[in-house]
Formats: structure tokens, C-alpha cells, sequence
């Protein structure tokens, strides 16, 4: 069965647990969890119409930088900490990871892949930064700061004695494929990884 990013990740949610989406957007997904799966949800968002979406659906949102760490939040206190397509986007992503992992027992973290054949090819071939599905800006107008690709962040948790429990390789329409599974670093455009504490 194909899920996508939302369902792959409310899958690793356990029903009545309790989650911090860093970087939560309008509240989306967290509002789903909390109807579908009954958790006591928290987000941090920066973006203050983000905030008055979540406000407006029930969502308990903090307003944060992530780049500040989380150090209101004491150590496990919450059972899954969400990142969704936003490690990218921080100044400093290790501090994130690692805060992340200090405060959550499990991690769930997606990011657009840079080691897309459509990345590849646009600045290969055409010798300019790629515009995907998964990276939708220009350049100059993106909030991506960190470009990486799934083998990037697999180092990178190995670096960190950061422990990949799962990791599911989309395709452009957000789901698995035959492809995206067999060459993930060549055919996912977006990467979900559960992680945790080695």
C-alpha cells in the first residue's frame, strides 16, 4: 500500500502519545493526529499566519525560531518529535537534530532530496539550481538553506550516533514506488526517516 508523506508519518505515531511538530505550518497534520490518533499534540511555528491558522483549527502552537533550540521543553518529554521539509530550512541542523532527539524518544523528519535525477539534470545539464516539485522556488527566493541528499543525511546521522529506525524514499506524487525504493538517492524527490537516539 502507497502512503504519502502525511500517512507514512501518522503511521509512526503511536494512537494517545505525545507530539511537538517543529515547524508545524498551519496545523494540518497535527490537527489530523489528534482527531485520527488522539495524541496531545504541541507545534512550534515561526510564521504568524501559520499560527493563526493553527489557533483557528484548536492546534496548541508556540511561536519559536527552532534555531534557538528547545530548551523549554525538558528531556522526553514527548514521544515523537515531527520535522517535516524544514531541516533544510534552519540555520543550523544539527543543533536542531539533536535538540530534537534530546526532548523526543523517536524522531520523524522529511526533506526534499537534492539527489533527484531532475536536480541532477537541471544543474548538469542546464548549469542552473534545480526547480522540482519538492524544491518549488527559484533560488533566490527559496527558504531552503541546506541542500542534501538521503546518502548526505544518512552520513550525517551516522556522524551523530543518530540510530535510522525506518526511511521511505517518495516519488513526486508523494508516494512509494518501484523506483523510488530501488534507487531512493536517484528516484525520491522526498525522504521521510524515523530516527532516534543510538
Amino acid at each position: 500500500m502507497n502512503l504519502s508523506e502525511f500517512e507514512r508519518v501518522m503511521e509512526w505515531v503511536a494512537p494517545g502519545s505525545r507530539v511537538l511538530d517543529l515547524g508545524c505550518g498551519d496545523g494540518t497534520l497535527l490537527a489530523r493526529l489528534r482527531e485520527t490518533r488522539q495524541v496531545r499534540a504541541y507545534g512550534l511555528e515561526i510564521d504568524l499566519n501559520n499560527i493563526v491558522s493553527c489557533v483557528a483549527q484548536g492546534v496548541n502552537v508556540i511561536q519559536a525560531d527552532l534555531d534557538q533550540g528547545l530548551s523549554d521543553f525538558e528531556t522526553a518529554s514527548f514521544d515523537t518529535v515531527i520535522l517535516l521539509q524544514t531541516l533544510q530550512a534552519v540555520h543550523f541542523p544539527i543543533n536542531v537534530l539533536r535538540e530534537m532527539l534530546r526532548v523526543g524518544r523517536e524522531g520523524v523528519v522529511t526533506f526534499p532530496n537534492f539527489g533527484h535525477w531532475r536536480s541532477r539534470m537541471q544543474l548538469g545539464l542546464g548549469g542552473r539550481m534545480p526547480v522540482t516539485p519538492a524544491l518549488p522556488s527559484q533560488w533566490y527566493e527559496t527558504e531552503n538553506i541546506h541542500l542534501f541528499t538521503l546518502k548526505d543525511f544518512d552520513t550525517l546521522c551516522d556522524a551523530q550516533g543518530i540510530e535510522v529506525v525506518d526511511r521511505v524514499p517518495l516519488d513526486a506524487q508523494r508516494r512509494e514506488s518501484r523506483l523510488s525504493r530501488a534507487w531512493p538517492t536517484m528516484f525520491s524527490e522526498l525522504a521521510v526517516y524515523r530516527v532516534r537516539r543510538a
